[in-house]
């Protein structure tokens, strides 16, 4: 617990500095950039702009990634839906909490880096992953199955109807898996076709460091395909370090209607 508000005081720390904010809206403007494109946005050295991604990426809000000889930066939106959770959502209406929903943070782009600490271990957490009961209580309520070997198919049903689905590309727990993944649950996500989600394990001390990269993304993607990451991290998060579930409208309404469906095939 001291671990959590000690990070959740970095969050404010970061961004109570108008230049890292200014940093974050131009990462949410185009995801993935590099030093020097930052640099050109703002008044300042290329140490100062270093120096304020070092401290965004210290709380969680960017993480950077290799990419050949290039160092790219994206936005992290977990640490920001902590709060959210912690803070926000539990003071607001249903209705109010529904549009504050970070999903607009997404947008317009071609990958998307998710990351957090979940104080648990590998093998719980891989576990956490693909166990079908354990998925569905912060995964929206979806029903994931598949035999979980490289090559295999997975698929997620929500109320009786397939809702996602794809190819198991890499197994290697409990470190990394990586999937293809199509939308199907309505005719504007359908029309996107397949992306990649690739989860990656590291053990760091008593705790583990998951981060999902989202890519292969058309450009200007629907972001219900990747919106919903932040919320599904900090489920996890939530039910591996406290046994309980998130109350978020969006968790509710599928994991009702599963509930209800699961009830009337049983």
């Amino acid at each position: 617990m001291v671990t959590y508000f000690r990070r959740m005081d970095a969050v404010f720390r970061a961004l109570a500095d108008p230049t890292r904010r200014r940093l974050l809206d131009e990462l949410f403007k185009e995801d993935g950039q590099t030093l020097s494109a930052l640099e050109e946005r703002l008044p300042m050295t290329r140490f100062g702009v270093m120096k304020h991604l070092k401290l965004l990426e210290e709380a969680g809000l960017v993480v950077s990634k290799r990419r050949g000889r290039e160092k790219l930066h994206f936005l992290n939106a977990v640490p920001i839906r902590l709060v959210h959770d912690r803070w926000v959502s539990k003071y607001a209406e249903a209705w109010a909490a529904e549009l504050s929903e970070l999903k607009r943070e997404l947008e317009k782009t071609m990958e998307k880096v998710f990351e957090i600490y979940i104080k648990t271990t590998p093998e719980r957490l891989w576990h956490a992953i693909t166990d079908t009961d354990m998925r569905r209580k912060y995964n929206f309520g979806a029903i994931v199955t598949s035999d979980w070997t490289p090559g295999s198919r997975f698929e997620g049903s929500g109320n009786g109807s397939l809702i996602f689905e794809g190819e198991n590309l890499e197994v290697d727990p409990p470190r990394r898996l990586v999937q293809s993944f199509r939308a199907l649950w309505g005719e504007d996500v359908k029309s996107e076709g397949a992306s990649r989600v690739t989860w990656e394990i590291e053990a760091i001390g008593d705790s583990c460091r998951l981060t999902v990269t989202h890519d292969q993304l058309r450009e200007g993607a629907n972001n219900q395909l990747y919106g919903g990451w932040p919320m599904v991290l900090s489920g996890i998060k939530t039910l591996l370090e406290s046994g309980e579930l998130l109350t978020t409208p969006g968790s509710l309404r599928w994991m009702q209607g599963n509930d209800q469906y699961l009830s009337e095939i049983r």
